[in-house]
């Protein structure tokens, strides 16, 4: 079963801790009261798609930090998974690794009987509100680019 796309927008970022591709563990609170947050999820590392959106975004790393925020990307692949193929593409964000799809259901982006998450944008304000949110209709969709995120992050 799908888990029913939710509007948050307004409402309070649901918190989790994950394991990172980073070695460290990212808890989504820690950065309220200094910090923008974005959250990428996608559906598989390695996949065609995720492996043009998630360098995009790594890409950018700059931009993100000098307009206040953070880029992380969330799936259901391993730390292993994600520390090759963020090597492999050069990805510097935090890859997290949702394995059980717990956070991706929080959000309501679950592909369960896929196994998988959908692919979405998550605007996360210094204050732990979310300020804006995109699911792609279908996972092989990539509309929404960084240039647009970044533009979102000045409007707050």
């Amino acid at each position: 079963m799908t888990t029913a796309p939710r509007d948050l927008v307004g409402q309070p970022a649901p918190d989790f801790t994950l394991p990172a591709s980073t070695g460290h563990s990212v808890t989504l609170s820690s950065y309220r009261g200094h910090s923008h947050v974005v959250l990428v999820f996608y559906p598989l590392d390695f996949s065609p798609v995720c492996s043009m959106q998630l360098p995009e975004y790594s890409g950018r790393q700059d931009d993100f930090a000098d307009a206040g925020a953070v880029v992380l990307g969330v799936n259901r692949d391993s730390v292993h998974a994600h520390k090759a193929w963020a090597a492999e593409y050069g990805i510097e964000v935090p890859l997290l690794a949702d394995m059980k799809l717990d956070v991706a259901r929080e959000y309501g982006v679950a592909i369960d009987e896929r196994g998988i998450s959908g692919r979405a944008v998550f605007l996360i304000d210094r204050s732990g509100v979310v300020r804006y949110q995109h699911v792609e209709e279908t996972t092989g969709a990539y509309t929404v680019r960084p240039e647009a995120v970044l533009a979102k992050i000045r409007e707050l």
